[in-house]
């Protein structure tokens, strides 16, 4: 039997091949896993990224149960027009604390990583309850409700513990505090805030719906939408990248 035909054993032989398949198979996939394993880390930390406040995380939670998901992605691609309309390409290390992160292509809508500061958070309230009164060619559904429901914070303590389970680093004083950060990020004048700002010095604080008498939907989701892309000083990538 020649070389070339020695793999006819495998094709007259369902069980030899099939014993074939995964040797291969377990072959490539120690290949592409195993360095995942003993690498300290395959993403380069960048200065200025931090974990989500629990406000924010909140937020994050109601953004993927609305499906924004869906039609907004959160990934400028390194191509001129893309600099051009959105700012610095993404960075890795911007969603290092994502689970999942937020990376694709689909766009009905922009890309929203460097949304954060664009626009006013009467803007994005104004937006989200009637998207039509600001662009009259949106597509984008209302949510008005936001504003209405108060933010259920019974699972933020939890939150926090899964994030920190998979690799986000919270601390016990973080985690153990993540009520009243909750609601001190959102309610300025309260003894909370004080707090919040001790344990998150780079956060910021205020009324995100513009009631700073309660927490609601609206003060997670707006909170999140002003933090994207505003983590990051890009000013240094820029000048080292000649992009400006």
């Amino acid at each position: 039997m020649s070389l070339w035909t020695k793999h006819q054993v495998f094709e007259k032989n369902s069980f030899i091949l099939l014993v074939g398949i995964l040797v291969m198979v377990s072959i490539g996939g120690l290949v592409e896993i195993a360095p995942l394993f003993y690498l300290k880390s395959t993403i380069e930390k960048v200065q200025g990224v931090r974990p989500y406040t629990p406000l924010e995380l909140a937020g994050r939670n109601i953004y993927i149960r609305e499906g924004c998901y869906l039609c907004h992605s959160q990934m400028v691609r390194p191509m001129r027009d893309e600099l051009e309309r959105y700012g610095h390409y993404s960075l890795a290390a911007e969603s290092m604390y994502d689970h999942p992160f937020q990376w694709g292509s689909k766009r009905t809508g922009p890309d929203l990583a460097r949304v954060g500061g664009k626009y006013s958070d009467d803007w994005h309230v104004e937006h989200l309850e009637n998207p039509r009164s600001l662009v009259p060619a949106s597509i984008m559904p209302g949510y008005p409700f936001l504003s209405e429901n108060r933010l259920n914070t019974r699972d933020i303590v939890n939150d926090l513990k899964a994030n920190k389970m998979v690799g986000v680093p919270y601390t016990d004083a973080q985690i153990e505090n993540a009520l009243a950060d909750l609601r001190g990020q959102a309610m300025p004048d309260s003894d909370a805030a004080y707090e919040f700002e001790e344990r998150w010095p780079t956060a910021t604080v205020r009324s995100f719906d513009g009631n700073p008498k309660e927490v609601t939907e609206m003060d997670a989701l707006v909170a999140y939408l002003q933090m994207l892309g505003t983590m990051v000083d890009f000013s240094i990538y820029d000048d080292k990248a000649n992009l400006r």
